[in-house]
């Protein structure tokens, strides 16, 4: 009879060992989620503000390619 209650506080523990590890991964899991939305949301962000810094500098190029041109025309009329 010893025995048969020992065995069943053993199953008790190791139940209630089981039970916080999957607590625990549980708990991780969540964190992992939040992690990994708050990392796919911060490279939306990225992503946005490299396509923006690209289209600036489209424009900023352009209008020093327009400024060359203009100095070029100068410089031809001016002789």
């Amino acid at each position: 009879m010893g025995d048969r209650k020992t065995s069943i506080y053993d199953e008790k523990e190791r139940l209630l060992q089981l039970e916080q590890r999957i607590d625990a991964l549980i708990s991780l899991c969540d964190q992992l989620r939040a992690e990994n939305q708050d990392l796919r949301q911060r490279q939306a962000e990225i992503l946005a503000e490299r396509s923006d810094l690209l289209n600036r500098n489209e424009v900023a190029r352009e209008r020093v390619e327009s400024i060359i041109s203009r100095l070029k025309e100068m410089e031809t009329e001016a002789q």
